[in-house]
């Protein structure tokens, strides 16, 4: 059974040694926007000025001009390097928060270091080239965010208010960083309103945020931070996202309050992924999920502003049988590592008809697009191999084959994988086929979610059999009256 997945091409901006490594003969084209980059990176980056001259930046703004330069002594590089040889595994960006030596970055930019300390570690250079080596003192895995101290101090620029600056939308904001490893740099923007699409609130941005400026800051024309560049949809142009300056407040009240400095991240994403799985499953759950048709039957599905449900059918004249599928998805999932991402919920289903197959051929199809599906492996070093069970099954309406599949984490203890995939046995030339995926949930969550799944498919209330009335007897001749 072969289903539309849902792909939401959304990048998150941080540059991996695999992306620095792109062919030399297709270089990474450059914003429009992109301004006022170091002097010493512009030095380095010499052998693309041919492409340069071609087609020539734009001057910055005024108003970028004046940002960046009162701004560049508090944005950071933040590198993740390999502790055997200090070479560079992945790139962001990140700023210093007031005069203090606290800087807010993206989690996933110092996920490497995070989840395994024994062999990466983590460094921040400023604009002047000095270096030093940082200190993860706390990660919020839901919002992509995380606070590290270094061993020097900013200038006061970049703060994060009790009172955050109100945005209204189109008003220009400038994002800050060092995009693809190129040297710092400085775009400009518009803000375009909350984003609710995904479980948690960002900030849509319509200007350029590429590869490396991951965790660096957007802030408004008067210096005040909006936001934190988090990602960018590859699928469309200068659409970019920003976690918003509240999350980071909330992270740095968090540090405040810590008596002492953790020493086991992974734990501590273990929990917060807890956290995330109980509000995301009692939010699917909080409501019955909605009815739709297919065929005889009607099946289950959620469609809400974090789950987006899509159709397609095959119907051709010259084929023996039709396939129609339906697919909702949520358009977000949690960044755990490279890869890894979780926290997400999928449902998908496939009603087959045979228009000229016999019962014994349409079997076979049916049974063929059954067993065409995947649970994984025993190789995968982020989860086990997946423990499955088969067995059929009737719930109110409709006789059902049904296999559930669980994979643990093996790094996050308490977190699942659930696949449960079901197919109706009711008919002979007609085939209801229907998964539910569940990312990163508890054993006891994902059972629940499979149990409403199975109980919420049925027969569609027109191919019900009405129920049998008795007619009213009639008196018998010369009877009571």
């Amino acid at each position: 059974m072969k289903f539309n997945k849902l792909a939401v091409t959304l990048a998150l901006t941080w540059a991996s040694a695999g992306a620095l490594a792109a062919p030399a003969d297709h270089p990474p084209a450059a914003p429009a926007q992109l301004a006022a980059a170091a002097q010493s990176s512009a030095k380095a980056s010499a052998p693309a000025a041919d492409n340069a001259d071609a087609a020539p930046l734009p001057p910055p703004s005024s108003a970028a001009q004046h940002l960046y330069g009162s701004a560049k002594n508090d944005i950071l590089q933040v590198r993740s390097l390999l502790k055997s040889g200090r070479t560079q595994s992945s790139v962001g960006s990140g700023f210093l928060i007031g005069t203090s030596n606290l800087v807010v970055t993206n989690y996933h930019v110092v996920s490497q270091f995070a989840l395994d300390p024994d062999t990466y570690v983590g460094e921040w250079v400023d604009t002047s080239g000095q270096r030093g080596n940082v200190e993860l003192l706390a990660v919020d895995v839901l919002h992509d965010l995380a606070v590290l101290r270094v061993s020097r101090n900013g200038t006061g620029f970049f703060k994060i208010p009790d009172q955050l600056a109100k945005l209204t939308q189109g008003q220009y904001l400038y994002s800050l960083g060092n995009p693809l490893d190129l040297g710092f740099a400085i775009s400009e923007g518009a803000y375009n309103g909350v984003i609710a699409r995904g479980f948690y609130d960002q900030l849509m941005f319509t200007g350029p945020i590429n590869s490396g400026m991951s965790g660096g800051p957007s802030v408004t024309v008067d210096g005040a931070v909006a936001g934190v560049n988090v990602s960018k949809r590859l699928d469309g142009e200068l659409v970019s996202f920003l976690v918003p300056a509240r999350f980071a407040q909330d992270l740095l009240k968090r540090v405040e309050q810590q008596k002492k400095t953790p020493t086991d991240f992974t734990s501590i994403v273990a929990a917060q992924l807890l956290n995330h799985q109980r509000a995301m499953v009692d939010q699917l759950l909080a409501s019955p999920l909605s009815l739709k048709p297919m065929g005889p039957y009607q099946v289950p599905v959620r469609e809400s502003e974090q789950m987006r449900c899509w159709g397609r059918s095959n119907v051709k004249a010259d084929k023996p049988f039709t396939v129609d599928d339906a697919s909702c998805a949520m358009e977000s999932a949690i960044f755990i590592s490279g890869s890894l991402q979780t926290g997400q919920l999928s449902i998908r289903h496939q009603f087959l008809r045979g228009t000229g197959l016999d019962k014994l051929r349409f079997a076979q199809l049916a049974s063929a697009s059954f067993k065409n599906e995947h649970f994984g492996t025993n190789k995968d070093t982020r989860l086990t191999g997946p423990q499955c069970t088969e067995d059929f099954v009737k719930n109110k309406d409709v006789p059902l084959r049904a296999v559930l599949c669980v994979r643990a984490y093996r790094k996050f203890a308490g977190l699942y994988d659930f696949a449960l995939l079901t197919a109706t046995t009711d008919q002979g030339l007609m085939s209801l086929q229907s998964r539910l995926d569940a990312r990163g949930v508890s054993y006891e969550n994902g059972l629940r979610l499979s149990r409403v799944f199975i109980d919420s498919l049925g027969l569609a209330p027109a191919a019900k059999k009405p129920a049998v009335v008795a007619s009213p007897a009639k008196p018998a001749k010369g009877g009571a009256r």
